[in-house]
């Protein structure tokens, strides 16, 4: 598994309404997520609407994505939640995903000091 963090960020005033439509994700994308090998998915926002976005990949980053794009429902969702984001006109929010750089990880076994990152 390799563990991914990203950021995104929502518009001004829009986080609340970004927030309600995630307790409500559509069944097919959530199984087209699970299809794609996205695993213990969480976002997390900040008041200003920044985004940290976590998941584990089975293989990494960009063959999650790419696993995705071929996810016709996932066409519908990022169409639906562009106008949340502050991204290019005509862009898709998948697409403005930068993976960060892992830089420390503690482990399940606390006592070894973490983890050393690939």
């Amino acid at each position: 598994m390799k563990r991914v963090g990203f950021l995104l960020k929502v518009k001004q005033g829009l986080l609340a309404e970004y927030a309600r439509h995630h307790t409500a994700v559509w069944p097919e994308m959530l199984e087209a997520l699970s299809r794609s090998g996205w695993r213990n998915y969480s976002i997390f926002a900040r008041e200003d609407g920044l985004l940290f976005g976590y998941f584990e990949a089975e293989t990494d980053f960009e063959a999650a994505l790419a696993a995705m794009a071929g996810e016709e429902v996932n066409a519908r969702w990022q169409e639906f939640m562009a106008p949340y984001f502050e991204i290019p006109q005509g862009a898709r929010p998948d697409q403005m995903m930068v993976e960060l750089e892992e830089v420390f990880h503690l482990g399940r076994d606390a006592t070894s000091g973490g983890e050393q990152c690939d």
